[in-house]
This record gives structure tokens, C-alpha cells and sequence, in this order.
């Protein structure tokens, strides 16, 4: 769905973007990551055709960016990260004025209203005036603006942005909708346990290049030469480490009181004989699993230079 090539930004000797490389298939959600300045947005518009890349190219569903913007404003929702509405315009004028700007019928406006109020839960809305929503109804109707037309990539910067709790978790139920329907999303967000939660694949992003592309699993065993191990043993713990020291699939083997942590380099298929053998040692194991990485804490240690 979604491929860049060698995307390249100069401002002056500032360079923005370093000739980035990325694919993202159709129905994932990837989650750009990275501090300010990063490059994240430069991307963002560049894909929104709002930014000329100095070289490079990106293909969205096969068309160029750069040599055919205009059809690829038929394919993608672009939602910024600052956005305005209209003021003494209601709901439902607002998606049927911007429904017309993308050439649909009065009909398929008036369809169209009735869905996107219902996907993004302002149906009872419909008649309320723009400018008097709270910030969170605002962003949710933003969104369902950047749907009208059926596009097949969204591209949101900071949708969740200054939002209260229950907003994020609406938003948050609004998007995984969105990935159940096949629809492939650009996230970009600070609040990192949501986008740990919600993406299939992250780019961490530093001085306009990516440090780490994959999902949560990979980067981990990137930055740690393996997925973490994880063993917690009720007793003999200190024997189990000297075990696991001979285990020529296992790195960096350290101990934290009962449990047991080491970078795991062999197949999947080799966790549960691991399992296997270590009870059949006669280790008492009380917990065993590969663990989850958690993206604050790699985003911390790639950025932690910054």
C-alpha cells in the first residue's frame, strides 16, 4: 500500500529528512515515533502532498507522490496535528460542505454523514454547532472528515493530542475499527502505551532517519541481540543461571532476585523444549515466556542522546 524510496528534505543545509526506506502493507497500522524534530510530520506532509521532497519518491497504492498528487488526494485522509473548524457551521454542514469539495452527490453526502457520525460516535451531535464541541468531539469529527471519500490511507499526526482519558479510549476504539476495516493507517503520538497497544509496526525516528522499522517484538531483539527470556523459579535460582549460561541460544544472561532474564536467539519452536528441559532438570519454574517490550522504555534508550 504504502512504499518510500530514498525520501530526501533539505532546508537550506538542514537536513530533515536523510533518505528514508519504508513499506507498509495494506490493513496495518504503523506508529511513527521519535522526539521533536524527528522528521515525523515533514513526512506526514510529504505523503499529503502539502511538501515537495527535495529527491526521493513514495508510492501510495502504486501512484507517485511526486508525479501525481492530485490522485493521490483521492486515495488518503489527512488529519494534522492543528486543524480548524468552522465557526456557526453545524455538524452535519460541516461534513456535507467538505463532502461536496470531494465531488460527492447529494445522496452519497447524505449516506455518507449518517456512517461517519456513527463510526465516530457523534450521531447525536449531528445538529450541534461546530465551535461549541468539546476538544475531544472536535478531533473525532475531524477524523470522520478525513474518511469522507473512502480513502485507502490515513495519515493522522497526534489524532489523541490534548485529549481527556475517555476521549483517548474512544479514539483509540474508533481506530481499531478502522484497522478492522482493512484500512491502513500513519499514526504519529506521544502517548506511547497506545501506540504500543494499537500498531502493528514502528518506526523510531532520529535526525530524519529511521534507527528501528518492525514491530514492538523485533526492535526489541535489535537493541538486546534477542527477545527477552523471561524465568522466574521458585528456588535454586543461582544454579539456573549457571544452567542457563551453557545454553548456546541464550545471551546476557541476568538475575533479579527470583527472576531470570536473557537475550533468546534460537527458533520459536525451540521456547517450549527450552521448557521442556529445564523441568526435566528439576527446576521449580513459577513463570516462562517471552516478554513484551515496552515502548517507552525503547524509545528512552534510541533517543536517549538527543
Amino acid at each position: 500500500m504504502l512504499e518510500i524510496k530514498g525520501l530526501h528534505k533539505k532546508y537550506g543545509k538542514f537536513v530533515a529528512l536523510d533518505h528514508i526506506d519504508l513499506q507498509v502493507d495494506q490493513g496495518q497500522i504503523f506508529g511513527f515515533v521519535g522526539p521533536n524534530g524527528a522528521g515525523k510530520t515533514t513526512t506526514m506532509r510529504i505523503l499529503s502532498t502539502l511538501m515537495s521532497p527535495t529527491s526521493g519518491d513514495a508510492f501510495i497504492d502504486g501512484v507517485s507522490v511526486r508525479k501525481n498528487p492530485k490522485e493521490i488526494r483521492k486515495k488518503i485522509g489527512y488529519m494534522p496535528d492543528f486543524f480548524g473548524v468552522y465557526d456557526d457551521l453545524k455538524v452535519s454542514e460541516y461534513l456535507d460542505f467538505y463532502g461536496a469539495a470531494a465531488g460527492l452527490t447529494y445522496k452519497e453526502r447524505q449516506k455518507n454523514e449518517k456512517d461517519l457520525l456513527e463510526l465516530v460516535y457523534l450521531t447525536d451531535k449531528r445538529d450541534a454547532y461546530v465551535d461549541k464541541l468539546s476538544r475531544g468531539m472536535k478531533q473525532r469529527l475531524c477524523l470522520a472528515r478525513t474518511l469522507i471519500g473512502n480513502p485507502k490511507l490515513l495519515i493522522l499526526d497526534e489524532p489523541a493530542s490534548g485529549m481527556d482519558p475517555r476521549a483517548r479510549i474512544e479514539m483509540k476504539d474508533i481506530l481499531k475499527t478502522l484497522k478492522e476495516m482493512k484500512k491502513t493507517i500513519l499514526i504519529s503520538s506521544h502517548i506511547l502505551p497506545e501506540l504500543a497497544e494499537l500498531c502493528d509496526i514502528f518506526g523510531i525516528m532520529e535526525f530524519g532517519k529511521f534507527k528501528f522499522v518492525g514491530d514492538l517484538a523485533g526492535i526489541g531483539a535489535k537493541m538486546h541481540g534477542g527477545k527477552i527470556l523471561g524465568i522466574k523459579v521458585l528456588e535454586r535460582a543461582d544454579e539456573l543461571v549457571t544452567c542457563l549460561h551453557q545454553v548456546p541460544i541464550l545471551n546476557n544472561v541476568q538475575r533479579n532476585e527470583d527472576k531470570i532474564k536473557a537475550s533468546f536467539t534460537g527458533a520459536d519452536t525451540d521456547i517450549p523444549k527450552l521448557l521442556q528441559y529445564l523441568i526435566a532438570q528439576g527446576y521449580p519454574i513459577m513463570g516462562y515466556g517471552i516478554e513484551q517490550e515496552n515502548l517507552e522504555k525503547v524509545f528512552m534508550e534510541v533517543t536517549k542522546d538527543v
